[in-house]
């Protein structure tokens, strides 16, 4: 609450994103453009994927700013990941001021085509329920 308000020059707005399904992974591209590749941090704790990065302070003195609109500060986005989401396999890069992150899905949430195998005729069993209206029983 007392900090810069969010889109100042000192906060960040958000972290732009895109992910979408490739296959048999997601992938995310967030824009950080300027950002030093040593603050880009990716971790997964709990199914919540966490990407912060840092943009520093800008450090020219004695100048006459005449605009000043590049964000400066802490950029944070968390996800909530699926079950579906191999987290030992995740991968991230970071190039041109794009980090891309590789989320993999688990082999069982993959998709995948069930096999029907012929089956003979004679195997095929109609079973009534012993109870069921209309049929008598015998002991």
């Amino acid at each position: 609450m007392l900090g810069a308000a969010a889109g100042s020059a000192r906060a960040p707005r958000f972290m732009p994103m895109d992910l979408y399904r490739s296959g048999d992974h997601y992938v995310l591209h967030a824009d950080l453009p300027g950002v030093d590749p040593g603050s880009v941090e990716v971790s997964v704790d709990g199914g919540i994927l966490t990407v912060k990065a840092q943009r520093s302070e800008r450090t020219e003195h004695d100048v006459q700013w005449l605009a000043s609109e590049r964000f400066t500060g802490g950029y944070m986005r968390q996800l909530s990941l699926g079950d579906g989401i191999d987290s030992e396999h995740i991968a991230a890069t970071y190039q041109n001021g794009v980090l891309t992150v590789t989320l993999p899905v688990v082999e069982k949430a993959k998709p995948r085509r069930i096999e029907i195998t012929p089956g003979a005729s004679d195997e095929t069993k109609i079973i009534a329920p012993a109870d069921a209206p209309g049929q008598a029983t015998t002991t």
